[in-house]
């Protein structure tokens, strides 16, 4: 996806006398520049998108336990595709038909299976859990990923990255605490949803080196709302505008997490951001207070601040390994 900024340009003219004073040099600020640093590819540019990964899915998160009260969590992730949907066909649609066009059909298909899956675990269990402790179970995530990008992707994991990977783990587990009352079945559900996650994550990952970004938006939203039509009509109750408005921003979510996902996949190795899906744990914990009233307890705070310090040393570890390599 290409962003497009015109160029805007500042002139300081010096206001000294007499006439022969040298004159102020113009000042030029280059928008087009600046936005184009977000294109490009680098681990910086692959840990911003990975951020904005995890804040607009804490983001949605909210929106679909806000919906789930008053509709079916089948009909809400409906919504939530056939939304995204609508918003991308006017991209595709201003190209022609060249991005309708695809190489990879099947794989299409299969990211869209993994993809209702994943969401739909997600919205049941987000009705479920606190929005922190759901949350947390969904972090499990890079631990699916990381054997399955070394597997698949054929991507080497060295130790710093191993390291930073269980830093992270271990806060997940003080905050877990294993063999307390979370442990309940139903927490099995966002750890399905957490595998699921990656599965598509690698996918996506294979195909953004063929396909074009706006492709994928289009095929994955397609795909998910074919599946989930049938089972929506089955629950279908009328919403209410106010539930259109939040089910529209949800759909629209959904294609900024896909962006996003992209556009961190094609900067830099996608093991290298698995520390970064911690980040939105803290999004989550800040959210839930101020919307929902939730107050994470000194034991989370103690998990947290494991969390943060892995993705500081991961960070801080591929910035010397990227200045070593430009030396």
């Amino acid at each position: 996806m290409t962003i497009r900024s015109s160029q805007s340009v500042q002139r300081i003219e010096s206001l000294a006398e007499p006439i022969d004073h040298p004159s102020v040099p113009s000042v030029h600020f280059d928008a087009s520049g600046f936005f184009s640093w977000f294109m490009r590819k680098g681990y910086p540019q692959g840990a911003f998108w990975a951020v904005m990964i995890t804040l607009v899915s804490v983001t949605n998160d909210i929106l679909m336990r806000l919906l789930g009260a008053g509709l079916d969590v089948i009909q809400v992730f409906f919504f939530r595709f056939f939304f995204g949907i609508l918003a991308i066909i006017p991209l595709m649609a201003s190209h022609g038909t060249t991005l309708f066009k695809t190489s990879r059909p099947w794989m299409h298909f299969w990211r869209a299976i993994l993809g209702v899956g994943a969401i739909g675990g997600a919205c049941y269990s987000v009705n479920l859990l606190p929005l922190s402790d759901n949350t947390i179970i969904m972090s499990s995530q890079p631990f699916f990923f990381l054997p399955l990008a070394v597997l698949f992707l054929k991507e080497r994991v060295d130790l710093s990255r191993w390291i930073a990977i269980l830093i992270g783990f271990t806060g997940l587990l003080i905050m877990f605490q294993p063999g307390a009352e979370a442990l309940r079945m139903v927490a099995l559900v966002p750890i399905a949803a957490a595998f699921l996650f990656a599965l598509s994550d690698v996918v996506a990952k294979k195909m953004v080196v063929t396909e074009n970004t706006q492709t994928m938006l289009f095929y994955f939203s397609a795909g998910t709302t074919l599946i989930t039509l049938i089972p929506a009509i089955l629950v279908w109750k009328m919403p209410s505008w106010y539930e259109l408005g939040l089910l529209a921003l949800l759909g629209v979510g959904g294609n900024l997490i896909q962006v996003c996902m992209i556009r961190a996949f094609s900067a830099t190795e996608a093991s290298a951001l698995s520390p970064f899906r911690y980040v939105e744990f803290i999004f989550a914990a800040m959210l839930g207070f101020l919307i929902f009233g939730e107050i994470p307890t000194l034991v989370t705070l103690a998990g947290a601040a494991f969390i943060i310090a892995g993705t500081a040393y991961i960070s801080y570890y591929e910035a010397q390994k990227a200045k070593n390599k430009n030396t």
